[in-house]
């Protein structure tokens, strides 16, 4: 309600408090005398409704008015007899379009960036991305849409238009009816079609081109915002898009057969010649020339480096291939930075938008830098769950290879646990394992491919702005089909968290991970290094793992979280976690649980036995602490 007495209805930009333009508004503004009320307007003494729709009697039916999360004002009514929950139907709805209602200049419409909004039932908005774009958040279909190419910059077209046309690069998907208000950075009348799609191919700022009524045509940059399809819209929207990223020509099995590839002969003198050769010699002759012509042809091929293709054998995914200036822009010239690794440097960025993003750079020789760079691509972009971090987009240019994730904005594990002034909290502590476990679970039994990280760690398990915990890191992980259950790998991981089955020789499976996430728990239950710490004095660092299950035996558990309030005041639970934890730490890999059974005993619906002693050559005792 505004002051003027106008009762509207508008989008804010979150997370400011910038209101849009009204898109819809009651126009009743008089007298500074107005309330409202009931769903109408009151001024002075006039009763002004909202919806020209009779309203059924209040004695015989409940009403309801609701603001839904898509914008549409809605009321609903539901007769006092019945007893059932799915009577409700609508009486009237405002706007009666909010495709069409919602045309912001400041921020996205009903649907979000490069989305288009199609009106479905009840008044209700249906959104989808254009052809060649995909959803930033798959689970969100209301949300931003990004493109699956990357349109060259100004001074990479002209220098690709050295090597041939516009009409060379660039193609056009084109979308009836469908529109995306308000008008771009260029609007040109009176002009064909024709003129319309050239003016966009040969303009490297144009991202798309509306034409309507026959005359109008407007040139728009990206993000598109607005996108809605309505039947009474005479005209098209038409999107470019690179050539090189159109799907493949059909195969020789459909009705357009491929041409046949003609190879040139250089000299069918030679050939002529080899054949005469060979039928004129015998037999032992031939077969000495073949061999020797063989094994040189061997050598001379092996010598040339394999030339590797980052695109080669990488799983259908949505994420964006971004250029190098792109994301040397985005960064500030790689400015800001997060950390580093074996492998690379991760930057702090900002994508259009104002999205925050962390940059991978490889810096590795180019031969381990490809290699992690498939691995990467390969493992998350496959994956989709709460607990892992998503990745957004890559850039494979010349020699770069860079990795855009999204940015977790409470930094890594190792800070939280060992660098910060004070110990987290205990529940904080507990949930953060949880996490871990699950999304462990996740990449074990829940993917299309069994996933082992290889590389569980502090540092590879980032923490967004509500400390909830993502795994991240996925350069060494191995994958596995669906019927195999282990593999063979040299030794890969980090000092203190490498399962003892590394150093044997022996197959790798899932519980190289289950024996890391047992020292990470150690780790979060003690807020203690994997490496152990001072005990007092000369004393050397103890392993963690040694270290932790001595005080557990001695039923000195206070020792392990050094007198934690909290922790102790849930003692059961604090013994339940150690014991978890022992059990995944076992050096012989059958003992050890799957992470199906870890998450299970960590929310209490297994009981967790007590666990035998980790270390074959150790000396245990069987005193458990109560």
């Amino acid at each position: 309600m505004l002051d003027r007495g106008d009762l509207v209805l508008n989008t804010i930009n979150l997370p400011s408090n910038h209101a849009n333009e009204e898109y819809n508004i009651t126009k009743t503004a008089g007298d500074s005398n107005r309330s409202a009320s009931s769903g109408k307007e009151l001024e002075n003494g006039e009763e002004v409704y909202l919806s020209q729709a009779k309203v059924p009697s209040a004695s015989d039916f409940y009403l309801r008015v609701t603001l839904d999360f898509d914008g549409v004002l809605t009321q609903y009514v539901h007769p006092r007899n019945s007893n059932t929950d799915g009577n409700w139907s609508i009486l009237w709805t405002q706007p009666d379009n909010i495709c069409s209602a919602i045309v912001s200049r400041n921020g996205i419409g009903v649907c979000g960036y490069n989305s288009i909004c199609t009106l479905g039932e009840n008044n209700r908005p249906n959104c989808r991305c254009p052809d060649r774009y995909t959803l930033v958040d798959p689970i969100d279909e209301h949300g931003n849409c990004v493109p699956n190419f990357t349109l060259s910059s100004c001074l990479e077209d002209e220098d690709k238009r050295n090597h041939g046309s516009a009409e060379d690069i660039y193609a056009f998907v084109e979308l009836k009816n469908t529109a995306f208000p308000p008008a771009g950075y260029e609007m040109l009348a009176p002009f064909s079609e024709d003129e319309c799609r050239n003016s966009c191919l040969h303009d490297c700022m144009c991202a798309a081109a509306v034409y309507r009524d026959g005359v109008n045509c407007w040139k728009k940059r990206l993000p598109l915002s607005n996108g809605r399809v309505d039947p009474q819209f005479n005209g098209k929207a038409m999107i470019k898009v690179p050539k090189s990223d159109l799907p493949l020509p059909p195969t020789n099995d459909s009705k357009f057969p491929i041409p046949e590839l003609k190879v040139k002969e250089k000299n069918p003198g030679t050939w002529i010649l080899a054949g005469s050769l060979l039928l004129g010699t015998s037999v032992l002759v031939n077969i000495l020339f073949i061999g020797a012509s063989t094994l040189g042809f061997c050598v001379i091929y092996r010598k040339k480096p394999e030339k590797i293709n980052p695109r080669e054998n990488l799983v259908e995914t949505n994420l964006r291939c971004f250029t190098y200036q792109e994301l040397f822009k985005a960064t500030d010239g790689f400015k800001e930075e997060l950390g580093r690794g074996a492998f690379g440097i991760v930057y702090k960025g900002f994508i259009p938008s104002d999205v925050a993003v962390a940059v991978k750079k490889l810096t590795n020789v180019f031969q381990d830098k490809e290699k992690e760079f498939r691995t990467e691509m390969n493992v998350i972009g496959q994956t989709h769950h709460k607990n892992l971090v998503r990745l957004l987009g890559f850039c494979d240019e010349g020699q770069e290879r860079l990795l855009v994730y999204e940015f977790l904005s409470n930094g890594t594990l190792w800070s939280l646990l060992f660098t910060g002034e004070s110990r987290p909290s205990w529940n904080q502590r507990c949930q953060i394992a949880s996490a871990i476990a699950r999304g462990l679970l996740y990449l074990h039994e829940e993917c299309t491919m069994q996933i082992i990280h290889c590389d569980i760690k502090p540092r590879n398990i980032l923490l967004d702005e509500y400390y909830n915990a993502r795994i991240s890191d996925f350069g060494l992980a191995k994958l596995l089909k669906m019927d195999q259950s282990y593999t063979l790998t040299n030794i890969r991981g980090t000092r203190g968290y490498v399962a003892p089955e590394w150093f044997r020789r022996l197959p790798i499976t899932a519980k190289v991970d289950v024996y890391s996430y047992g020292v990470l728990l150690l780790e979060i239950i003690c807020c203690r290094s994997c490496l152990g710490g001072e005990l007092g004095g000369e004393r050397e660092r103890e392993l963690l793992t040694d270290w932790a299950y001595d005080c557990f035996m001695d039923g000195k558990l206070d020792a392990l979280v050094e007198g934690d309030i909290e922790a102790l005041s849930e003692r059961e639970k604090l013994k339940n976690l150690a014991m978890v934890a022992f059990w995944c730490v076992q050096e012989d890999p059958s003992l050890r649980p799957t992470m199906k059974k870890v998450t299970q005993m960590l929310d209490g619906t297994v009981e967790v036995p007590v666990p035998p002693c980790p270390f074959a050559f150790g000396s245990c005792t069987t005193i458990i602490p109560k």
